[in-house]
């Protein structure tokens, strides 16, 4: 249904774009609030200036349409809406935004991308045009598809976007030989991952990793989400000392374990606090059934912190969407020293997954970088 008229006069092209990154900017100021929704955003403009502008604050509060409309300096009628996306149809927790246009009098809505929930997917626009409004589709697509992504593979694949983190030394190990890794990088990159974990629902590390660091996977300072801390332990041996174990009761932490769990260590963990999960399926299809089963429970984000026997799996069966590289100005060497991703790895370069970059930082010295290894329509 993709239709936006890319052959207009120039004026109202340049204003036509002007507007939607507006409508994108606004957007992304839910991240990390709106979730399990998508981010939105919407500008009302009228006789070429702005009166009114919103954007989906918090899940469960007013979409950026409502709030754009309830925003305006002035009465609606004949504005044109740049929304980011697909006017709802349905009702929710809030009432369907196409109405609420139709209701405002507006006389054209631009559209970035479709919605492809079911209860969606293209019934706003119809229902707009039903009610005589001009609709055009697809005006920065591409931005607004990107910005939806996690939403989307929530809807299409049921399971989360899957971010996978890791720091590194420049020759790409993560840590010496004899396992030391803290800290490859600054003070600067792990404040910018604390950031990232206050923004997701979930942070899973392997076992392994869960021994050797004794981490928290909490953020600090705390960010507007409170991520599950999830570690994946097929024999259920996470030490009842751990700092994980240990802060269980005060914030939540799931062990994914498999069907030859001892019993007893299983009962233990859960008589410290933690909650246990176990997959009934073989090691590979165990991932995916675990994903599956943390969007159920409303996990649209999932950040994997390691370790690389863990990446490995996920990146073996094609189940990381975005990674966030810390790259730091020091070289470990060593053959034996370990490598971020691990697993069987690829045997031809050809067949090597390939990575869209996103965005490139630099924090003192460290180089992050982000890309997705899923196109943003996917």
């Amino acid at each position: 249904m993709t239709s936006f008229d890319s052959t207009p006069n120039p004026d109202r092209a340049h204003s036509d774009h002007k507007w939607m990154e507006r409508a994108l900017s606004l957007a992304a100021r839910g991240e990390g609030f709106v979730e399990p929704n998508p981010m939105v955003g919407c500008v009302l403009v009228r006789d070429g200036k702005p009166i009114g502008e919103g954007f989906h604050t918090a899940f469960g509060q007013p979409h950026a349409e409502v709030e754009a409309i309830a925003n305006c300096s002035s009465d609606c009628r004949n504005a044109t809406a740049y929304v980011t996306l697909e006017p709802c149809c349905h009702q929710g927790k809030t009432p369907p935004c196409s109405q609420a246009l139709i209701d405002a009098g507006v006389a054209r809505v631009v559209v970035g991308t479709l919605d492809l929930f079911p209860k969606v997917d293209g019934g706003g626009v119809d229902q707009l045009r039903a009610a005589g409004i001009q609709v055009d589709v697809g005006l920065l697509e591409r931005e607004a598809r990107s910005l939806i992504a996690p939403f989307t593979r929530r809807v299409i694949s049921k399971r989360p976007w899957v971010i996978a983190k890791w720091a590194m030394s420049l020759d790409g190990k993560i840590a010496t030989a004899s396992g030391e890794s803290r800290w490859i990088s600054n003070s600067i990159s792990r404040a910018e991952t604390h950031r990232l974990r206050g923004r997701v629902d979930a942070i899973m590390v392997g076992i392994g990793t869960a021994i050797a660091d004794d981490p928290r996977l909490t953020a600090r300072p705390a960010g507007p989400r409170t991520g599950l801390r999830v570690v994946c332990d097929s024999q259920a041996k996470l030490p009842l000392d751990s700092q994980l174990c240990q802060t269980a009761n005060g914030t939540p932490v799931l062990i994914a374990c498999g069907p030859n769990a001892p019993p007893e260590k299983v009962e233990a963990l859960k008589n410290v606090g933690c909650q246990v999960w176990r997959g009934e399926a073989e090691a590979g299809q165990r991932l995916h059934d675990l994903l599956t089963y943390l969007a159920e429970q409303g996990a649209t984000n999932v950040m994997v912190e390691g370790g690389s026997a863990l990446l490995g799996s996920l990146s073996q069966q094609g189940l990381i969407d975005e990674t966030h590289v810390y790259i730091a100005s020091k070289l470990i060497g060593g053959q034996s020293a370990p490598s971020p991703v691990g697993g069987r790895g690829t045997s031809r370069l050809a067949d090597a997954t390939r990575l869209e970059f996103v965005e490139a930082k630099q924090h003192d010295g460290d180089v992050q970088i982000i890309s997705r290894v899923d196109p943003p329509n996917q």
